[in-house]
């Protein structure tokens, strides 16, 4: 039994997320269909974690396991041949037979994008998050401070979790302008949450809107209480940069 290891980029506009779905188009459920289409084997693709409806990734990683002795490469051309325009594996390779994409994540690393312009942008709109007014980028980096390091995120996490354990370790939050009209926000950690990301982007706005002071993080943070953080930041904006093992 082989274990191929795959990294790939999608675009998420388009499905109801990562994990396979009854009546749903899922990544991962149209992975396994066309890799049972070359292989002929059913297989179980295994990413690196999920991705929420509308989400994107520029480098998910996933593994799977087939008898097939098809050639790595003959098998990344024959599959990105029959995948979707939205999908496109960009490296496939045979690897450890032990490797797990998500036991063995160290760690992630997620952009969120946020146009800030005086107006909506048209060819942009499934790829990032309309801010009308103008942020002030100098709180919402003092507020990101308040999150890096190991805490108990519950106050950010989506409800419906059923999670026991709400610490995770924020390694990093970068906050830039890609030009005048295009916000940043880079956070890698060594795991999230459900829609953690999007709920520390939408605490983040409101900084940035001066709706709340970047202190205010810390009892936001100590309260464990969802209702005390900002809004959920629309999906559309979230990319999936990178896995670390």
């Amino acid at each position: 039994m082989r274990n191929i290891k795959i990294v790939l980029e999608y675009d998420g506009a388009g499905y109801f997320g990562w994990q396979r779905q009854n009546g749903q188009r899922s990544i991962q459920e149209t992975l396994e269909e066309k890799i049972q289409v070359i292989t002929k084997e059913k297989v179980t693709v295994i990413g690196s974690g999920r991705t929420d409806t509308g989400v994107h990734a520029l480098n998910q990683v996933a593994n799977f396991r087939m008898m097939n002795g098809i050639r790595e490469e003959e098998l990344l051309y024959a599959l990105n041949s029959v995948l979707p325009d939205d999908i496109v594996i960009k490296e496939l390779v045979e690897t450890d037979p032990s490797f797990h994409a998500r036991f063995d994540a160290k760690a992630k690393k997620y952009l969120y994008r946020i146009w800030n312009g005086r107006t909506d942008t048209a060819l942009r709109r499934h790829y990032c998050w309309y801010v009308r007014k103008v942020l002030d980028i100098a709180p919402m980096l003092q507020a990101s401070g308040h999150l890096t390091g190991t805490h108990d995120f519950k106050a950010f996490c989506g409800t419906g979790s059923k999670v026991k354990d709400y610490v995770r370790t924020v390694h990093h939050i970068g906050i830039e302008k890609e030009d005048p009209e295009m916000i940043l926000i880079t956070i890698t950690a060594d795991g999230f949450l459900r829609h953690m990301v999007r709920n520390i982007v939408g605490t983040l706005v409101d900084a940035g809107k001066n709706r709340l002071s970047p202190g205010d993080v810390k009892a936001i943070l100590a309260s464990r209480d969802r209702k005390k953080a900002g809004m959920t930041a629309p999906a559309r904006g979230l990319f999936l940069v990178e896995v670390h093992y």
